[in-house]
């Protein structure tokens, strides 16, 4: 049955949230056959991961989905089905009055961060009664088991990526389109998104003395710059800069699609957050993770949880290759160059290990799925 859902998303930290928000609304509208309206409050964000979004409109539809500038005063709509709070987005005053005045009343989700912290699978769709209003809003937890509400994995991406993946003619073409020529077949390519880190000056140097020729591919961004004032100079979108045996190829900020196209087609790939986190692990790819700053050190506690699940797989000797990387990485430890080496030499096992974990995602279930059919529960 088709309903009408809202989403609405708050673009924090430029693109996580929205990233995730734009797939899951895509897919509930293309795959589900869902009416979706999507609210987002910095359409001009939105646009740098899809281009194609109007930042001067208020109301456009873009790959069937209904986009809305999220602004103030809110205006006067339908209210849909179903309501989705984006990572906590607090819906406006006048939406949520509403929400209470109808009977019978929308559905309302806060659609929570990814986490691997076994307490999720507890609170995964506990309900939360309003302090003032007669309404009910329910927690849904996105995670890595089918106890939680699964991973944004669109149909048959996983047959996408291989077939990408297996074709070099397919990635050289994508290479192209960025203005690029394939890596040489000795380099290491590598996909750098990350939040500004005090070790990245320590991984550059050891990428740059290296034995192994290194090319970085490095979206405009946060990244960008840091790597420009380590190399003591601007480096912009379209441009190369050697450093010895690092090549730094600066790129433009892609939309979703090449943006997994770039994970798939790395040897390693350096993520932040939400969106390139999950995608990342979808890739196939080794991944080095950089979960969002939180104060006390919070988010170490949900970046160990994730290691101990991740690397159960792997062999001793590469397990410990892999997670003192990581929060060496996590720590902005200057040590992060002490330990590339032995990332590197750990990249065959590290790849079997991606590939296989990737293929077991899907046991936790499809995140799109499973909140159409949680939502539709309590709309009968």
């Amino acid at each position: 049955m088709t309903r009408t859902w809202d989403i609405f998303c708050s673009v924090v930290d430029n693109f996580g949230d929205i990233g995730v928000c734009w797939r899951l609304a895509r897919q509930l509208s293309s795959e589900l056959g869902q009416s979706v309206r999507l609210w987002v409050d910095d359409v001009a964000s939105f646009q740098r991961i899809c281009h194609a979004a109007d930042p001067a409109r208020a109301s456009q539809r873009v790959g069937g989905v209904e986009i809305r500038r999220w602004g103030v005063p809110f205006p006067r709509v339908a209210l849909a089905d179903v309501v989705i709070e984006g990572f906590g987005a607090r819906l406006p005053d006048a939406y949520l009055e509403a929400m209470a005045a109808q009977l019978p009343h929308p559905v309302w989700i806060n659609l929570e961060y990814l986490s691997a912290e076994s307490w999720v699978e507890g609170c995964h769709g506990l309900p939360s009664p309003h302090p003032g209003l007669p309404l009910v809003k329910h927690f849904f937890f996105p995670g890595f088991t089918a106890a939680t509400g699964g991973l944004l994995m669109e149909s048959g991406l996983a047959q996408a990526r291989d077939a990408f993946q297996r074709d070099p003619a397919a990635q050289a073409a994508f290479w192209r389109s960025l203005g690029l020529a394939p890596a040489d077949g000795d380099a290491l390519c590598v996909s750098l998104f990350c939040y500004d880190n005090a070790a990245l000056p320590a991984l550059v140097e050891a990428w740059r003395a290296g034995a192994t020729p290194i090319v970085c591919v490095v979206p405009e961004g946060t990244a960008l710059a840091q790597l420009s004032r380590i190399a003591g100079h601007a480096i912009a979108p379209g441009t190369n800069v050697n450093l010895g045996c690092l090549t730094v190829r600066a790129i433009p900020f892609l939309e979703l699609e090449q943006y997994d196209r770039l994970l798939w087609a790395c040897d390693f790939n350096f993520v932040r957050g939400e969106d390139s986190f999950v995608r990342a692990q979808l890739a196939a790819r080794p991944l080095v993770w950089q979960a969002y700053p939180q104060q006390k050190d919070a988010h170490l506690q949900k970046l160990s949880a994730f290691l101990e699940r991740y690397a159960a797989g792997l062999d001793a000797d590469t397990r410990a290759v892999i997670c003192a990387f990581t929060e060496g990485w996590n720590r902005a430890s200057a040590d992060i160059g002490r330990h590339w080496p032995a990332m590197r030499s750990r990249r065959d096992a590290l790849a079997a290990h991606a590939r296989n974990w990737a293929g077991n995602l899907a046991a936790g279930g499809n995140l799109a799925i499973k909140l159409a059919k949680f939502c539709a529960d309590r709309l009968k």
